[in-house]
């Protein structure tokens, strides 16, 4: 169920500041204990090896069941085990946009595959003054026949280099005489403006590894490399499924009632993150609805949005222990959050299980749908960076906090509104600063998780 944005009061202690109703319920709840069952936290994890059993105990609540932030996106990372990954594909230039390149791009051809003028002007043979010929040479025609020294021919950008031409003299760099004789206004060197064969590369020569992810650029590259498809590993196809009997998909909240924020905002950020997004399913509060959608989705990574604290309607774990999962991780140190799950289900797929409220949902997506997908998507993982920030920022006294902020200059400006129900900081964001337990001083420098539009462009990591 999508918390609607509740806070605990602040006479629960420093606990239980700033939490939504599901990570309040989440702490305070007590966690039964086992001798068969120890809390999760003291399993060593590995991807094959759950940190909870979906039917055994289940590590809501305290700190030490919780997983720490930065190990939950190690788990996530690696959860994906060899045979779940995806086949190459062959696509057109036109479809390969936002994939990452399954093999290496190699050169088909020399670049350029002839010596070709760099600018308009005169292709000219020997010292000047040159006699011009009548007819010009422009690109994409027959080659034009051999030049002798003291002759000289216009030329277009692009078009290939006739045999005996020394150098190519620009239209700004010449003047013709009454005799129509060509001279030169600006010294001149041997091969000036002419790309010989080769320049960028021959044929057979490595241009990108694989695994590098295809932007425009790269597109560009591939053509002028005479490349009319790509093998590039598939976007992972992920599910949506938002519980909740208490939201709407349009109008003013009323009556208790309140509007999907995930609906709307999942699907794009998760194509942003490279997924192939196959349905938004809304589901409510139908434990048996939940079952039949986890049992006959085909997708890589099925996402939930709420009902993950163990409230009266937590229809995910009970659904997840009748399906017999394995939880990889039940429980983050990270506000907000806290009460997020990664559990495989069969044939090596996985679910994410989000928190209901939305800027707690972002979390749940950045901490373990994206680096989950990255591994299914063969994308390169970000290269950390850090910038200080211009003012102190309170933390969480044991959990890992992510702040919305703005990128100004050198410095991370931490935004308001940033709590877990809300989306207002997080949609004038460029990026989430990872504010360590305790909090951060006043100078201090932050390590930052890029939103990918903030980066990537709207129109590249949407499509």
């Amino acid at each position: 169920m999508t918390a609607p944005g509740t806070r605990a009061g602040s006479s629960a202690g420093d606990e239980l500041d700033d939490l939504d109703v599901e990570e309040a319920l989440a702490l305070v709840r007590p966690a039964p204990t086992s001798p068969a069952h120890p809390p999760a936290a003291t399993h060593p994890s590995t991807p094959d090896t759950p940190l909870a059993s979906a039917g055994g105990h289940r590590s809501h609540g305290g700190h030490a069941a919780a997983t720490s932030w930065t190990r939950a996106r190690e788990i996530a990372a690696r959860a994906v085990r060899a045979t779940s990954r995806r086949e190459p594909v062959s696509v057109s230039l036109a479809d390969a946009l936002g994939k990452v390149l399954a093999a290496p791009l190699d050169a088909l051809s020399d670049l350029p595959s002839f010596d070709t003028s760099a600018m308009d002007g005169w292709a000219v043979a020997g010292p000047g003054p040159w006699q011009v010929r009548e007819s010009g040479v422009l690109a994409g025609h027959a080659p034009h026949e051999a030049l002798t020294d003291g002759e000289a021919v216009s030329i277009a950008t692009g078009a290939r280099i006739p045999a005996g031409v020394t150098a190519v003299l620009r239209s700004e760099h010449g003047r013709t005489d009454t005799q129509g004789r060509l001279h030169a206004t600006e010294e001149m060197s041997h091969g000036q403006d002419i790309r010989p064969r080769g320049q960028e590369c021959r044929s057979g020569d490595r241009l990108l590894p694989s695994g590098t992810l295809v932007t425009p650029a790269v597109l560009g590259l591939a053509a002028a490399a005479g490349y009319d498809t790509l093998a590039v590993v598939p976007r992972p196809r992920v599910e949506i499924l938002v519980l909740g009997d208490e939201l709407l998909t349009e109008g003013l909240p009323h009556d208790g009632l309140i509007r999907d924020a995930l609906g709307p905002m999942l699907a794009p950020w998760l194509r942003a993150l490279g997924a192939e997004v196959t349905a938004v399913r809304r589901l409510g509060d139908d434990a048996k609805a939940l079952r039949r959608a986890i049992t006959s989705s085909r997708a890589d990574l099925i996402v939930t949005t709420g009902g993950t604290a163990g409230g009266p309607v937590d229809q995910v774990h009970p659904t997840l222990a009748a399906l017999g999962a394995e939880l990889l991780v039940d429980g983050v140190a990270v506000r907000p959050g806290h009460p997020m799950l990664l559990a495989r289900i069969k044939d090596g797929r996985h679910l994410v299980g989000l928190p209901g409220n939305p800027l707690a949902a972002v979390s749940g997506l950045i901490t373990l749908a994206e680096p989950l997908l990255r591994t299914l998507a063969a994308r390169p993982a970000p290269e950390p960076y850090a910038l200080p920030l211009p003012e102190p920022v309170p933390g969480h006294p044991h959990d890992t906090k992510l702040v919305p902020v703005a990128l100004r200059g050198d410095h991370a400006v931490p935004l308001h509104y940033n709590g877990p129900a809300m989306l207002r900081g997080i949609a004038a964001a460029d990026a989430l600063a990872v504010v360590p337990p305790g909090g951060s001083p006043q100078g201090a420098g932050a390590e930052l998780l890029d939103l990918p539009w903030a980066a990537g462009g709207i129109g590249v990591c949407f499509t």
